[in-house]
């Protein structure tokens, strides 16, 4: 996920958690246990009010502006959020690199699955889950790797180094960034 779409769910949603806290807070307030332990100045709802009581209500819609100007931002959110969740939901494709070659191009995806094909095959790795992100020029590989028991970090290092240098070969001309990340499948003990 991007860091621009990233940064906007995370607003979208500290916006409707901060108005539905203010709302809580609000409603909390109503409450004489807790109103009677706030500020004397303190803005409280008195028990049993509402935000708009029928006559406010009715002085509103008497002015013109008020039902086009609440229709419209109605409206407006609804698509703006309806846009959003589809957004959220929408089947990207992945990305193909241009390779130096005219006319070449590599899926991403074929690049993952050559990738945990030939560390699987590797002495000393059980599992391996592998992530391509292409950025510009730029390849970010994430690898993560299972090793058997009886292995060491470093007698996998030598070898994946190697296979990550043939991925990067595969990858020209852009430079690949590598992620490893390593952990160990335990012994499992028998049930009975």
């Amino acid at each position: 996920m991007t860091a621009p779409r990233t940064a906007a769910n995370r607003t979208v949603l500290a916006t409707a958690g901060f108005a539905m806290l203010a709302g809580g807070v609000w409603l909390a307030t109503a409450h004489d246990p807790i109103a009677n332990r706030l500020p004397a100045g303190w803005p409280t709802a008195a028990s049993g009010t509402v935000l708009l009581n029928r006559s406010e209500l009715a002085q509103l819609r008497g002015h013109t502006w008020w039902v086009p100007t609440v229709t419209t931002a109605s409206v407006l959110a609804t698509v703006l959020l309806a846009w959003w969740l589809f957004a959220q939901i929408r089947h990207r494709r992945r990305p193909r690199l241009a390779l130096a070659v005219a006319g070449g191009h590599l899926r991403t995806r074929a690049l993952e699955d050559v990738l945990v094909e030939r560390a699987v095959a590797l002495d000393g790795i059980r599992r391996c889950h592998a992530r391509v992100h292409a950025r510009r020029r730029r390849v970010c590989l994430s690898l993560h790797v299972w090793l058997t028991p009886d292995t060491t970090p470093d007698q996998v290092v030598r070898q994946l180094t190697t296979l990550i240098r043939e991925a990067g070969h595969a990858a020209a001309p852009y430079e690949i960034d590598t992620r490893l990340r390593m952990s160990h499948v335990t012994h499992r003990a028998h049930h009975v």
